[in-house]
């Protein structure tokens, strides 16, 4: 980015161009084709991928590249015929690169913990829930694989993939998201139990969910669940709650993205794990064209946003914004001047919260504003565009965090959009030297540019969206 400086009219604006910002390359053009779902497989993550796929055996003895461990079919994985039937009945006919690598070993004997990074659309969520299911044996009323996500919309999500996967075997499920269970419930027996954390706790404080015959236990988006103020310490509660049984619970770790220290912890919570993961490199988001819009001041971001509202409802788009308040706010305001858009985060109650995003992901709704509630892990196929209303930072995330920019939180939130390598834009709104700057460190941690959208003139900031929109 170049050197800053402000114009008449208030905007913070780069310098001259030098060689050093060079024009946007050929490469920020065309997404790459990571392979279409089916059209019924929207929650189901599993599809073909370009991604190459590192494997790191906890058995140093072991080659990671023998036969042994890679599977090309699902029959040769050794599975239930009824769960064979589940897979292809959600129209899908061979493993993804990552699951072609990781559930061979996922489904060993003795079973093996494991650490996988990967993308939210390479398949690792049916690589997970396909391990639940055929670990468990369905003639046993007890519950014996548990599953942890950050958000009851992930939670939803998850579920959804083990109800078709498991659509023809005898597997009982359970959600532990709050409000979801009757208040005076004393037992829960079923098979599958998919939830967040404090609610988890809580069951198996109480010994509502029985945890003698758990044998896997599942964290998704495992770098927010062991990182985050509140959230890392009732995982550990969940993890301490779990029997000390022979062979080991099977603990499966998945995210997009493992910061030093998280994968540190990441170790001693899952020991003795193979570790897969995409190669750095692939951890980008190239299929997404990255814009900023210089705005005079906070009003004018509310302004530029309504004026966005006709590009907005194109396809779907995502809002995010830092507070609650704020996306009630902006909200409140759009329906006020005739604009049909919804707002999400963690205040609302539990059936609304459903009903919203539920609305969303059918299409009823096309434009949702929120918070980071869902920045993580969730796959609506037609989003096509996301704006960062505001900046995610680092002090959102960590109890004494600085107002550095969260790259993570950044990055899994423009990954909303550019799904199974459709093109996805997002927007980042600036209004101010602390917001420009926040930018600019966001744009060097990812080495890719982010291109200045004039907001000046809203013909041809419509015409330059458009055009990046076909």
């Amino acid at each position: 980015m170049a050197t800053l400086e402000k114009d008449a009219d208030g905007f913070y604006t780069p310098a001259p161009a030098t060689a050093a910002s060079a024009p946007e390359s050929k490469e920020d053009s065309k997404p790459k084709d990571e392979g279409v779902p089916p059209a019924d497989a929207a929650s189901t993550d599993l599809i073909d991928s370009t991604f190459e796929v590192n494997v790191t055996l906890a058995d140093q003895q072991l080659d990671p590249n023998s036969p042994l461990y890679s599977a090309k079919s699902f029959e040769e994985l050794g599975l239930h015929a009824d769960l064979l039937k589940g897979i292809y009945d959600m129209g899908f006919s061979k493993p993804s690169k990552i699951q072609e690598r990781a559930l061979p070993l996922l489904l060993s004997n003795p079973p093996t913990n494991m650490i996988g990074q990967s993308q939210s659309g390479t398949g690792k969520t049916a690589a997970f829930v396909l391990t639940m299911l055929s670990r468990v044996d369905f003639s046993v009323n007890k519950t014996q694989a548990l599953c942890l996500a950050p958000s009851r919309e992930l939670a939803r999500q998850i579920m959804s993939v083990v109800v078709a996967m498991g659509k023809f075997t005898a597997v009982q499920t359970e959600y532990a998201i709050k409000d979801n269970l009757p208040r005076n419930a004393t037992k829960v027996t079923a098979h599958i139990v998919v939830g967040t954390p404090g609610t988890m706790t809580d069951l198996l404080r109480r010994k509502v969910i029985d945890s003698s015959g758990i044998k896997v236990f599942v964290l998704d988006e495992a770098d927010n669940m062991l990182d985050q103020d509140g959230l890392g310490d009732q995982t550990l509660r969940v993890k301490n709650l779990l029997p000390r049984s022979t062979p080991p619970v099977q603990i499966i770790l998945f995210s997009a993205t493992f910061p030093d220290h998280v994968r540190s912890f990441a170790n001693k919570f899952a020991p003795n794990a193979n570790k897969i993961e995409l190669q750095r490199n692939e951890l980008s988001v190239d299929s997404i064209r990255q814009f900023y819009m210089d705005c005079r001041n906070e009003e004018h971001k509310y302004d530029i946003l309504v004026s966005l509202y006709g590009l907005l409802t194109i396809g779907q788009s995502i809002i995010f914004c830092q507070h609650r308040h704020t996306a009630d706010r902006i909200s409140q305001r759009m329906t006020a001047e005739g604009h049909k858009v919804a707002s999400l985060h963690g205040a609302k109650d539990a059936a609304e919260r459903d009903s919203i995003i539920d609305s969303f992901r059918e299409g009823r709704e096309k434009v949702l504003i929120t918070t980071n509630v869902i920045a993580r892990g969730i796959d609506i196929l037609q989003v096509n565009m996301v704006v960062n209303y505001d900046l995610p930072l680092m002090n959102e995330r960590e109890k004494g965090g600085d107002e550095r920019p969260d790259i993570e939180t950044y990055v899994h939130r423009i990954g909303r959009t550019g799904r199974f390598g459709r093109k996805g834009i997002s927007i980042n709104f600036v209004h101010d030297r602390k917001t420009w700057l926040q930018m600019e460190q966001i744009e060097k941690a990812l080495g890719k540019k982010i291109i200045r959208i004039e907001t000046n003139n809203i013909d041809e900031m419509e015409e330059k969206m458009k055009k990046a929109l076909k």
